[in-house]
Order: structure tokens, then C-alpha cells, then sequence
């Protein structure tokens, strides 16, 4: 029996990265899902879907926005019509930005925010109702390291991760008394399309400050995830779970 078995639930942003390795987690211990992405990715997003049934899972593809409300009740609907329930939630969709301060422009901070936070608010707004009515839940968030720690060159990304991080406590308190869980994860650097397009002196900056010297990969963040949305993680909420390879542990100068 799988640590999810009978389940169902969405995943956002799962075209690719960390979102497709969780929900690959998800099918293989036992859930049903909606994978989300833009319309733009339909073929990766369906290309999920192919692997999760391939995994043994059920799933379905619903393109659609995370920063438009009409596209986040859209994916609660489809999954409640389509699997009968909404038990869990991963929103992950995101977007980065590599620029200080100063070299933000207002659009790309507008976008930072629009995506990363606003998604994320959205998300919850949308999936809290379903999950009330059922009588509880679990949803996790993707923060990163960047929502607990700042590096130079990040700004709008860093602002907008230590959002997801203190929505992600508030809406926990808030929910705690429906028997719904709502946490979030902080992974330093994974191997995705953001940190493999980096120049390797860039990634080695990264890792740098790790007690353990490599970049995670993303299926051990969706391992996290499948876990904090399973009963086995029936005390944990409100929690920012850093995945981190030992960043926030202290500092290392071990090369």
C-alpha cells in the first residue's frame, strides 16, 4: 500500500522539473491527479501524464493559469468531477528571475510576484473550500531556499519566495481546525531548467555554501512532498521544510 493510495489531488507546474517528479512520486504511491501547466506546455504536461500512467497512476492534463482565478477553480473542479475528491494539493508552479535590486525592472517583478506569490495565494483560495467540505486535506507549497535564506542576485525571486513561506503559516493556522495540513518546501538548488541553464561557475556559487556538495535532484524533493500530503506526516503543519543539503545547518568551508 502506498503512502497515498487512493488519493487524489493537482499538481501545478508539472510539465517538467520538480513538478513532474512529484507527481510521478504521487502515482507510484497510489494517487489519482491533475497535472497542470500553461496551454504553451500542453505536450510536456501530456507527456506527465503518459509517464504517471506509466507509473500505475490515474491522471489527466488540464492546461491553465496559476495566477487567473477562473484557471485555479478550474483545476479543483476538474479534479473533484474527474476523481470524486480533492485530497491533496502541490502548488509549484513558479518562474525566476536573475537580477539584483536595482536591475529589476518593474515588470519582472510584477511576474515574480504575479507567479510565485500570487499563484501560490491563489491555489489555496480555491483548494481551502473543497478540502473544508470533505472534511480535510494536505497541500504543499514549493518555496526554496531562497524563501528562507538571500543570495545576491535574486531580489524579486527572494521577495517572492519568503511570501510562499509566510502564506504558507498563515493559511495553516487558518485550516488547522478543518483537519487540513498546508506546508511548504525550500529546496536549495535541483536540477531543473532554472539551474541547468546557469553557467557552472554560477551553479558552483550555489552549491558552495552546502554541507553536501552536489545539486539535488528533483525526484528527492518529490519524495518531501508525497510525504508531507500522506497521513504518515499527520503532525507536521505550518512547517517550512528546508531540503537544503545541509545550507541552513551552519557554515562550512569545506570545499
Amino acid at each position: 500500500m502506498g503512502l497515498v493510495d487512493g488519493k487524489a489531488g493537482l499538481v501545478t507546474g508539472a510539465a517538467g522539473g520538480i513538478g513532474r517528479a512529484s507527481a510521478l512520486v504521487f502515482a507510484r504511491e497510489g494517487a489519482s491527479l491533475v497535472v497542470n501547466d500553461l496551454e504553451a506546455r500542453r505536450s510536456d504536461g501530456e507527456q506527465t501524464v503518459r509517464l504517471v500512467e506509466e507509473a500505475g497512476g490515474r491522471a489527466v492534463f488540464v492546461a491553465g493559469d496559476v495566477t487567473s482565478a477562473a484557471d485555479q477553480q478550474a483545476l479543483v473542479d476538474a479534479c473533484v468531477e474527474t476523481f470524486g475528491r480533492l485530497d491533496f494539493a502541490h502548488n509549484n508552479a513558479g518562474v525566476e528571475l536573475q537580477a539584483t535590486v536595482e536591475e529589476t525592472d518593474e515588470e519582472g517583478w510584477d511576474r515574480m510576484l504575479s507567479v510565485n506569490l500570487k499563484g501560490v495565494w491563489l491555489g489555496l483560495k480555491h483548494q481551502l473550500p473543497q478540502m473544508r467540505r470533505q472534511g480535510g486535506g494536505a497541500i504543499v507549497n514549493t518555496a526554496s531556499l531562497a524563501g528562507l535564506l538571500a543570495v545576491p542576485g535574486l531580489a524579486a525571486y527572494i521577495a517572492a519566495k519568503h511570501g510562499v513561506v509566510g502564506l504558507t503559516k498563515a493559511a495553516a493556522l487558518e485550516a488547522a481546525g478543518d483537519g487540513i495540513r498546508v506546508n511548504c518546501v525550500c529546496p536549495a538548488a535541483t536540477r531543473t531548467y532554472m539551474i541547468e541553464r546557469l553557467e557552472p561557475e554560477r551553479q558552483a556559487e550555489l552549491i558552495a555554501p552546502q554541507a553536501i556538495k552536489r545539486i539535488g535532484e528533483p525526484a528527492e524533493v518529490g519524495e518531501a512532498v508525497v510525504w508531507l500530503c500522506s497521513d504518515r506526516a499527520s503532525l507536521v503543519t505550518g512547517t517550512a521544510m528546508a531540503i537544503d543539503l545541509g545550507s541552513t545547518a551552519g557554515v562550512t568551508t569545506r570545499s
